[in-house]
């Protein structure tokens, strides 16, 4: 190691600003969000719209248009912090607000990741029971001990995954956004010959009339599941908004933005909120439905497990236990980082082993799916104060002349304006909550704009107006050397080369086509069945050449992606080390 840089060799690279070698263009955003956001809870959020009595044109306005909005939020908020700082938002947070401002924040995402991991858990679980013929679990509590085996035998692989494997587990999301998005479209084609005939007498449909008649009369009917009038569009705009706040608003994307070339990648959230929660939340809501028909029950007796027999056949076994399981992963990997960061003495193996214990227990408790709206949206609740205090220092402080980063230029341990104002922030947004004020979905506007209010006047009282220059000049040439060490590094690291051998496309291609034979096979089921007997049959076949065409495509598309991460370049390394850093 060059000696100029050996203060820098003991420092955690999760402490530094992402280095320019290692951003990401838009590509690897679309993917990325599209893998995460097309998850086995659709199902699950799918068929709550249709349970809360949402109709079918407030479900497709409001849909669309909520997710534009969250599409925005993270454009104009989360990736511009991101891009700008390089830094993750628990770093951030630690240069603004000190330990344990930064410890208390920490159990808060233990606490959410952990709810939203055991919730894949369970969805999960669901597809397992059915093929050993255990009752679907409808009750808070679980009614059968053998679902608690199930539970206990799907948790216990997401746990070890994601204390061992769990790089190996993203990668492998990778490849599962554009099968995920096929077999949820596919799904609903499959399932409205029979939702058509049921309710239109006919199973083909003549347009767009037709598709509006049914889900009025079948799916999205504005009555509840009590019988009373349901929830409107600004309802359905509201969640499909508040959805994400913690990713947003509450700035937690921060850690993936970070990598960005651009602030516009945040744009590229739209692979995830449109083909993603707008496609998947529609036809997740046919499928329940017209599983509903095919049983003759309702979809509030559902499971995502039933669901997914009933729309894919056998490929819905693996959607729901892969959707699940790879969303699980990812959240409870989350939950032991930040567990780690609270008992640091600990390995990140050890704590995401005694978070994954407390996971599993959870998840043999069916509610923590079967309330997933309410779970997700007081979950936003809870960090977006926090994303307000950040938003606050790095993009109001510096146009109204306070100074960022004020509470360690003045080397306070803790930040009472930041802790002060999240517990405020809190407080407020339950509270108008409590009151019944507004509707749930919106609380996290009021929230966020008092959090950033209040936290700028506290902050003022405490010194963020004061002027810090030699602080500030201090960091602007640790800045800078920190920015040559990571040229410096860059210089000697190996560069992926991109593989354009003939197997490799040849794999990449083939892949593809299983995932186009399946969407065909879906239309055909749609568009080629004029009687329920030739219905019967074309969704027999789909069944069938699905589930192969979904074999297929895994073996092939994991097998390319293992050849196109196999060669990588030597790196070119200048003879004076210090000429190219300079």
């Amino acid at each position: 190691m060059n000696t100029r840089f050996q203060h820098l060799e003991s420092v955690s690279e999760e402490q530094l600003p992402v280095s320019k070698h290692k951003l990401h263009g838009w590509g690897h955003f679309l993917g990325l969000y599209a893998g995460e956001h097309v998850a086995a809870t659709e199902f699950v959020i799918g068929a709550t719209f249709v349970a809360l009595g949402a109709k079918t044109m407030d479900i497709i306005l409001g849909l669309l248009i909520g997710n534009i909005l969250a599409i925005l939020s993270w454009t104009m908020i989360t990736s511009p912090i991101a891009v700008d700082t390089r830094m993750s938002l628990y770093n951030y947070l630690h240069k603004i607000a000190g330990d344990k401002m930064t410890a208390l924040y920490n159990w808060a995402n233990v606490i959410i990741f952990t709810v939203i991991s055991a919730a894949m858990i369970t969805v999960s679980s669901t597809a397992v029971r059915f093929l050993f013929k255990i009752p679907a679990q409808l009750a808070w509590y679980p009614t059968n001990p053998w679902f608690v085996v199930v539970v206990l035998a799907v948790g216990i692989i997401v746990v070890f995954v994601a204390m061992y494997g769990f790089n190996a587990v993203s990668e492998f999301s990778g490849i599962c956004a554009p099968w995920l998005f096929v077999m949820f479209t596919s799904g609903s084609l499959v399932l409205m010959p029979a939702l058509s005939n049921a309710v239109l007498g006919k199973t083909v449909l003549d347009g767009f009339g037709d598709f509006m008649a049914i889900g009025n009369q079948s799916i999205w009917t504005g009555v509840n599941a009590v019988g009373e009038p349901g929830i409107g569009l600004l309802e359905v705009i509201g969640f499909a908004w508040a959805a994400n706040t913690i990713t947003h608003f509450g700035l937690i994307d921060m850690a993936l933005f970070r990598y960005a070339k651009k602030k516009v990648y945040g744009l590229c959230t739209s692979s995830g909120m449109l083909f993603g929660h707008f496609i998947a939340w529609i036809s997740a809501g046919i499928m329940g439905a017209g599983t509903a028909v095919l049983l003759k029950t309702t979809i509030t007796e559902l499971d995502p497990g039933d669901v997914a027999y009933y729309a894919l056949g056998l490929s819905g076994f693996v959607i729901v236990i892969i959707a699940g399981w790879t969303t699980a992963n990812a959240n409870l990997y989350r939950a032991g980082l930040a567990a780690q960061a609270i008992f640091y003495k600990h390995s990140r193996k050890k704590t995401t082993l005694a978070v994954g214990v407390v996971t599993v227990v959870v998840a043999c408790f069916p509610f923590v799916f079967t309330k997933m709206l309410p779970l997700l949206t007081y979950a936003g609740l809870l960090v977006v104060p926090v994303g307000a205090i950040v938003f606050a220092e790095h993009v109001i402080f510096p146009k109204i002349g306070f100074t960022r980063y004020w509470a360690r230029y003045r080397k306070l341990t803790h930040s009472t304006p930041a802790i002060a104002s999240w517990i405020a922030g809190l407080v407020f947004g339950f509270g108008l909550n409590a009151l019944n004020v507004m509707s749930f979905y919106y609380l996290f506007i009021p929230t966020w704009i008092f959090t950033i209010v209040l936290y700028t006047l506290m902050a003022k009282k405490y010194g963020a107006a004061e002027s810090y220059p030699e602080e500030v000049a201090a960091d602007e040439v640790y800045d800078a050397e920190v920015a040559a060490y990571q040229d410096y590094l860059a210089a000697r690291t190996p560069q992926p080369v991109k593989d354009t051998s003939a197997l490799t496309r040849i794999l990449t291609w083939a892949s593809i086509i299983s995932l186009v034979i399946t969407m065909v096979l879906a239309c055909i089921t749609m568009w080629g069945s004029p009687d329920m007997e030739t219905y019967d049959v074309n969704r027999a076949v789909f069944y069938r050449y699905g589930f192969i065409c979904t074999i297929v495509y895994f073996v092939l598309a994991y097998w390319a992606m293992r050849r196109k991460k196999a060669s990588v370049e030597e790196p070119v390394i200048a003879a004076d080390p210090e000429a190219v850093v300079s």
